[in-house]
């Protein structure tokens, strides 16, 4: 009778665990929300409503979807290692809450002026894409920390000017 009596309890003490853990889950807490995004999610992304960190990294992504703009409670972007080209929608300026943008291991060709509306972004990674120039607004962000712009090929015209308006940011070339 006593084993059973143990084996109700851990039963029980089973049950509870797994009810906080789907609690958890529907509440939002989970810090890293990963958007399942597969290649026809790209017209029209079924973005999650809640968490503050999108991860859309490697989902085979060939454009992003203006659903994503939407998200003003963003602290964190990362559409890095996707087929993403061209140059980032100029609507970025909506995330005025990021502070990490990850577009790295893309195809970008270009990165919008209106970047340099991201007033609180600290870190921006535009690494291994296909930079061949940066717009002047990134001196505009005074909180960067970090810069990433290795693997491109940017203009060294471009650098010296973003350099001086940055004194304090770490820039990896």
């Amino acid at each position: 009778m006593k084993k059973f009596f143990v084996f109700l309890f851990l039963s029980a003490l089973l049950l509870i665990g797994a009810g906080c853990l789907a609690e958890n889950k529907s509440s939002g807490t989970n810090a890293n929300t990963n958007a399942n995004v597969n290649a026809n999610a790209n017209v029209n992304a079924n973005v999650p409503s809640q968490g503050k960190i999108l991860d859309l990294s490697n989902q085979g992504l060939t454009s992003v979807s203006m659903d994503i703009f939407g998200r003003t409670d963003l602290i964190e972007l990362n559409l890095s290692h996707n087929s993403l080209t061209g140059a980032l929608q100029a609507e970025v300026r909506h995330l005025k809450n990021l502070e990490v943008l990850n577009l790295s291991y893309n195809k970008f060709t270009g990165v919008p002026a209106e970047i340099g509306q991201l007033k609180k972004l600290l870190v921006l990674d535009l690494s291994n894409n296909q930079l061949t120039g940066l717009p002047y607004e990134l001196g505009n962000l005074v909180q960067l920390r970090t810069l990433n712009i290795s693997g491109n090929d940017y203009s060294s015209q471009d650098l010296a000017k973003i350099r001086s308006a940055l004194p304090d940011t770490r820039i990896i070339e």
